[in-house]
């Protein structure tokens, strides 16, 4: 099978890929980098490509699909890391 064939992966798989894309589409990603991406969420979730059946294979994990967006992020500003890291010292020093 050549690279690039998606013939080994369901029906399923390939609504997700392409609804995944459409999602990295509309925040700008280009066209391209927006079908890899979506392809390797698939893969990360589903294994890759298989065929349907009862218990077949593993299970999914949807990890990949709720971490998009998180990644490298912090939930604080530099301004409170700041702050914090700031208290701490001033508690550490004098405690």
């Amino acid at each position: 099978m050549p690279r690039g064939d998606k013939s080994s992966y369901t029906d399923k798989q390939k609504r997700q890929a392409e609804h995944i894309e459409e999602g990295y589409e509309d925040r700008g990603v280009g066209k391209g980098e927006a079908e890899r991406r979506a392809w390797a969420t698939v893969n990360a979730e589903t294994h890759g490509g298989k065929k349907s059946g009862s218990g077949r294979g593993r299970s999914e994990n949807h990890e990949p699909s709720r971490k998009g967006g998180h990644i490298g992020g912090s939930s604080q500003s530099h301004a409170k890391r700041s702050r914090a890291a700031k208290k701490g010292w001033e508690t550490r020093r004098h405690g």
